[in-house]
C-alpha cells in the first residue's frame, strides 16, 4: 500500500506552498475547479489579522482530510489504480523475468489478467485506508503541522508514512487478502507461475498480499 501514500499527498503538495501563500496554494491544489475556500471560516483569513500557528495547522489538517477523502474515493473506483499509469501496480521486480518469458511465448494475456487482478484488489481495498489516515491527521499536533509546513515538499508524506505504516500493514493485510480472493488474483498468480515454471528451473517466490 505504500504507493497510496504519495498519491494522497500529490493532490496537496505541488511546489513550494510557503512561498506562494499556503492557503491559496492548498485550496487550488485540492479543488482547482471550485471557488470554495476551505479556510473561509477560519479566524483571521481575509481580515488582515495575523493567523496563529493553531489556525494555520488547522487549515493544513483540513486540507489533508479533504485530500484523503477525495483520493481514497477516486482510487476505490473501478480503474482507480489500473487506468492511472503513475500508480498502476505492475509485476514485482523478482517476477519481471517471468513476465518477459511468458510474453515471448505468447502467454501475455495470462500476465495481463494477473496484473489487472492485483490492481482490482487494491481498488477494492482503497476505501478502507481513509480511516487510518484520518486518525493520524486528527492526532497531528501543532508542532507536527509546523514541521510539515517548514519542511520539504515531501514532509507531509513522510509524516503519514511515520504515523500510519505499522497500522496499515497490520489492518490492510487481511483486507488485501480478501480482495485478492474476490477478484481471483491468487488463481491468476498461480496460473502465471505454473506456466512459467514449465520453462524455467528457477521458481519465483513472492508474497502477493505483502506486495500489493
Amino acid at each position: 500500500m505504500k504507493k497510496l501514500i504519495p498519491v494522497i499527498l500529490m493532490v496537496l503538495i505541488t511546489g513550494n506552498a510557503r512561498s506562494q501563500g499556503i492557503f491559496g496554494k492548498i485550496n487550488k491544489a485540492i479543488n482547482k475547479d471550485s471557488s470554495k475556500n476551505i479556510f473561509a471560516g477560519m479566524k483571521g483569513t481575509g481580515s488582515g489579522k495575523s493567523l496563529t500557528n493553531t489556525d494555520i495547522v488547522s487549515g493544513l489538517k483540513e486540507a489533508l482530510r479533504v485530500a484523503t477523502d477525495t483520493t481514497t474515493k477516486t482510487l476505490g473506483k473501478t480503474g482507480g489504480y489500473f487506468k492511472d499509469a503513475a500508480i498502476r501496480i505492475v509485476m514485482p521486480q523478482e517476477a519481471l523475468k517471468a513476465e518477459k518469458t511468458l510474453r515471448n511465448i505468447g502467454a501475455g494475456a495470462l500476465v495481463d489478467k494477473a496484473i489487472l487482478s492485483m490492481n482490482n484488489a487494491a481498488e477494492n481495498a482503497a476505501g478502507e485506508v481513509g480511516e487510518i489516515f484520518l486518525t493520524a491527521i486528527k492526532q497531528m499536533t501543532v508542532t507536527d503541522g509546523l514541521n510539515i509546513l517548514r519542511g520539504s515538499d515531501h514532509a507531509a508524506t513522510d509524516f503519514l508514512k511515520q504515523t500510519t505504516t505499522t497500522t496499515l500493514t497490520e489492518r490492510m493485510r487481511p483486507v488485501i487478502q480478501s480482495s485478492l480472493n474476490k477478484v481471483n488474483a491468487d488463481k491468476y498468480w498461480k496460473d502465471v507461475f505454473s506456466k512459467y515454471n514449465m520453462f524455467s528451473g528457477q521458481k519465483v517466490e513472492t508474497d502477493l498480499v505483502a506486495y500489493v
